[in-house]
């Protein structure tokens, strides 16, 4: 009898594509395992045309053991204040997931299709009230965690302080103490590295209540692999942890959905323009889907590119307005907000774009460094291709990201790692010139750095073969859900 798993993933490119890939891996790895995956449409206002393109094209992409099913657009609510946020836009769905999982209980999607049973429902990280649509129908639940292993262990320890000693991390912003003991580093954590959501008092109980839940599931898919967080792995193994078995099946990476645009002109000139440029000479400046500038820091920018004299392809984007939300828009006129004649100086060495094709880019050999957000999918990206992260974080947990990579593992060079704009909010310090340019150099002139991502490179590709770490690890959840159905 084959296996049916649900998966539910967040909205937003950086929470599908990594699960749809993981999907993708236990259909290949076993013939036994069918997989159902409920996509949750992007709240209004966040899309952007490679998401809905991307989503578009997964509802005609079934295939006989992998199916994508897109739920129906929830009705807005008409009050201003009853604007939702990300979490309750999530959980709008769950009556729309509870009925789908039972259609599908229920009514195989063709008549001739062999039975199968429902052998457990994996959540993304974000998507943690869904496990009660698995407890309705008594079966496992596991997560899908789309972050680092670090991170993990580092909200699992911060839950454990405030449940079980009486310490609230929300208190250190104004106190004394500047660094924190973490299990899952060898180094302690700067205070200042912590991400806004635990140094806010509104934002931390419910980031708690969330890493809570982590606990009920029977598992934890991460989107690492073991050699690159070993400290964090030791921690997940040993008696202090009180977290379900945590299985690194990464590097996950969506490498064939983040090409060009074939109907984009100026993307196809870009890596043209890069073809033609010497191997290793090519710094690559990328802040994410939700990372755009204000015209002051957009200009900072530039005099550290042009400083630098070092080629580069720039994918400047414009902060969204304050108070306004979904991802940052396109400047119009670059002539207008760029230091006067900065495009006509840098014709020849330097292309300036605005959304970019990361992955076509990263894996060309002219580019030899990244200046990055330090999200967690473009750091895996980065490392996948051998190409060393010059670290910008902006948001989220990507202080904790850059601090791991910098500090504790010797795989990036540091530009600011105080710099901070909260999440959903225009970024509101300004990144001198000075700063910019003394990374970008660091990154570009030293070969110390570069030969330990190369690697770690070489590691990450040898995780996802045969006999590699993430795949046992993957083989090792496939046996655990088929022990796991009562």
């Amino acid at each position: 009898m084959k296996q049916e798993l649900v998966f539910i993933p967040s909205p937003g490119d950086g929470h599908i594509r990594p699960l749809v890939e993981v999907a993708k891996l236990l259909v290949d790895r076993d013939d036994h395992i069918s997989v159902t995956i409920l996509i949750i449409p992007l709240m209004h206002g966040f899309g952007s045309g490679s998401s809905n393109s991307y989503i578009a094209s997964l509802s005609t992409a079934s295939e006989d053991r992998l199916h994508y099913n897109v739920l129906s657009v929830a009705d807005e609510p008409n009050s201003d204040d009853a604007k939702p946020n990300f979490l309750s836009h999530i959980n709008s769905f769950k009556p729309q997931v509870k009925a789908t999982v039972e259609k599908l209980i229920t009514s195989p999607a063709r008549p001739d299709s062999p039975p199968s049973r429902l052998a457990g429902i994996v959540v993304d990280m974000f998507c943690t009230d869904m496990i009660d649509v698995a407890n309705e129908f008594d079966v496992p639940s596991y997560m899908f965690y789309t972050s680092n292993a670090t991170f993990l262990g580092l909200l699992s320890h911060v839950q454990h302080l405030y449940d079980d000693k009486n310490y609230d991390v929300s208190d250190l912003l104004d106190s004394e103490v500047t660094e924190l003991e973490i299990p899952c580093l060898t180094c302690p954590l700067p205070v200042k590295c912590l991400p806004s959501v635990m140094l806010n008092k509104e934002w931390l109980p419910i980031a708690l209540s969330q890493v809570r839940r982590y606990k009920e599931t029977k598992g934890i898919l991460v989107n690492t692999f073991a050699e690159l967080e070993p400290q964090a792995m030791k921690f997940f193994s040993g008696e202090d942890n009180l977290l379900p078995t945590v299985y690194p099946v990464g590097p996950i990476l969506n490498l064939k959905t983040n090409g060009p645009n074939p109907a984009d002109d100026k993307q196809s000139e870009i890596l043209r323009w890069l073809d033609e440029q010497p191997r290793e000479t090519v710094v690559f400046l990328c802040f994410g889907s939700m990372g755009g500038f204000r015209e002051d820091q957009a200009k900072e920018i530039a005099i550290a590119l042009e400083r630098s004299g070092h080629r580069f392809v720039w994918s400047l984007r414009r902060a969204r307005p304050e108070g306004t939300r979904g991802p940052p828009g396109e400047f119009t006129n670059l002539e207008e907000i760029l230091p006067e004649g900065f495009l006509d100086r840098t014709a020849k060495i330097g292309k300036v774009i605005g959304w970019a094709p990361q992955t076509a880019i990263l894996a060309n050999p002219a580019v030899r460094g990244f200046v990055s957000h330090c999200g967690w999918n473009s750091t895996l990206e980065s490392l996948w291709f051998g190409v060393p992260i010059a670290t910008w974080p902006l948001y989220a947990e990507q202080q904790v990201n850059a601090f791991e990579m910098v500090e504790e593992l010797g795989l990036a060079v540091e530009i600011r790692n105080s710099f901070r704009a909260d999440f959903m909010a225009a970024e509101s310090e300004l990144m001198t010139a000075e700063e910019i340019e003394r990374g970008i150099r660091c990154l570009m002139e030293q070969d110390n750095v570069r030969d330990r991502v190369k690697e770690m490179s070489e590691k990450s590709h040898v995780s996802l073969m045969e006999g590699g770490s993430s795949h046992a690890a993957l083989l090792k959840f496939i046996e655990d859900v088929t022990s796991n159905i009562s």
